[in-house]
């Protein structure tokens, strides 16, 4: 879905805004929409704006750390209640679960010991093990939230252990293969942004190391394009379902702590962050390493995203964070997603269409219909106006559950009288009658 000319000219001035003030070498950003790439920009020229040109996504990478431990899951290899002690026996901070490090709730100390690991080449699994000790768990796990590189790289230890397959590997066949994300790599591959830190008194550039970080690699290791990150904003919007089942990506985006406990603007889930602005909220993540930082900001219900990287270590005034969801914003409010064409759908059979109509609660009414193309049955309450959708699905025989508003999980019983006909709808022990007069 293609943006207005007049909404990319708003994104092209604020991204050379930006690249000005920030005073960044490069400044690239891309705009996904309906799982494209719909707008690409950028401003500098070291190097010129390209979309297939690579960056290094630092901390983009642990989204992808997370979403390998999910599918494990999946597959019945672990419990994310798993203590950390079942999958790498003998460590120092075992105590803490793989939830609470998916979710930087397992009050970990920010960095393992030795040199900053950004920066140095890094050391292998067995050494990181090694280096840990008990007071590494600084804060009472789930109690806290303290941001934890280390805890990824734990769980890229997890994920080694138990498959036998280093992490670049399971990357690649898990993801990287089935997504089409053909220059998303380990390593940088030409052509590639050097990475740069910018001189504070006379703005000479000094380039960066780019380095091996060993063990620590699940937590910032990667390097991407702007037309790979597109796709893997897209699957966080509209999942591939071979690759993951869409309830968990959505399971990912579900807070396991908040960061921001004033005003509930951040948090943090199975490894994507959260950020609320107004009444939105998106999911993803930021990213920075020596020379780099990346920031990626998903709006699941509009299938929209901002994508960008700029090479240098921070912006001078501003940040790409900031941009990021100002332009995804800026889209949302300038170019609301257009309903779906409303089409006649098929008559429901006759059992479900007996259903359908008006019920009555506790003096409330509300309107049953049928949604043939998701198999569904709908109950919306219908005043005040704007109430949430509860959706049921068919279990058995007169038997349906809750899938989403307040019944979620419950489930929806129809009595029928001698004839046969639907008399009411036993929601949770909550009996729902065809007369408002009918007692309970």
């Amino acid at each position: 879905m293609s943006l207005l000319p007049e909404t990319e000219r708003l994104i092209d001035a604020l991204v050379t805004e930006a690249q000005s003030v920030g005073q960044v070498p490069s400044l690239v950003l891309g705009l996904v929409r309906d799982g494209a790439l719909a707008h690409f920009t950028g401003a500098g020229e070291q190097p010129r704006p390209d979309p297939s040109t690579q960056y290094r996504i630092g901390s983009i990478s642990k989204t992808m750390t997370a979403a390998l431990v999910l599918q494990l899951r999946d597959e019945g290899r672990l419990s994310l209640d798993d203590l950390l002690y079942r999958h790498l026996p003998g460590t120092a901070v075992g105590s803490v679960t793989l939830r609470q490090l998916l979710g930087h709730a397992g009050g970990l100390q920010r960095e393992p010991e030795g040199e900053w690991w950004e920066r140095s080449t890094g050391a292998d699994l067995d050494a990181l093990l090694a280096g840990l000790t008990p007071d590494k768990v600084a804060f009472t796990p789930h109690r806290t939230y303290h941001y934890s590189n280390l805890a990824y790289g734990l769980l890229g230890g997890v994920l080694e252990r138990i498959t036998g397959e280093d992490w670049t590997t399971l990357l690649t066949k898990r993801l990287f293969d089935p997504l089409r994300m053909r220059r998303t790599s380990y390593h940088p591959i030409e052509p590639y942004a050097r990475g740069y830190v910018v001189h504070p008194w006379h703005g000479t550039l000094r380039e960066e190391p780019r380095t091996d970080t060993g063990a620590m690699a699940p937590a910032g290791q990667l390097w991407s394009t702007a037309t790979d990150l597109a796709k893997w904003a897209a699957f966080l919007a509209d999942p591939t379902p071979t690759v993951m089942a869409p309830a968990t990506v959505t399971e990912m985006c579900a807070p396991v702590v908040i960061s921001d406990l004033d005003s509930w603007t951040h948090g943090h889930g199975l490894g994507l962050e959260l950020y609320r602005v107004g009444e939105r909220v998106f999911v993803g993540h930021g990213g920075s390493m020596p020379g780099y930082i990346s920031t990626l900001a998903v709006h699941r219900p509009s299938r929209t995203a901002v994508i960008g990287y700029a090479n240098a270590y921070g912006f001078r005034d501003g940040s790409l964070g900031a941009l990021a969801l100002r332009v995804l914003t800026t889209v949302l409010d300038r170019e609301p997603v257009r309903p779906e064409p409303w089409r006649p759908p098929v008559a429901p059979p006759p059992e479900i269409a007996a259903l359908c109509g008006r019920w009555w609660w506790m003096g409330r009414e509300y309107q049953a219909s049928w949604d043939a193309g998701r198999d569904e049955l709908v109950l919306t309450l219908t005043r005040p106006a704007g109430a949430v959708p509860q959706r049921f699905a068919r279990e058995g025989a007169d038997r349906w559950r809750g899938r989403s508003g307040m019944n979620a999980g419950e489930i929806l019983a129809v009595r029928r009288d001698p004839a046969g006909v639907p008399v009411a709808l036993d929601i949770a022990t909550f009996i729902f009658h065809r007369d408002p007069d009918t007692e309970a």
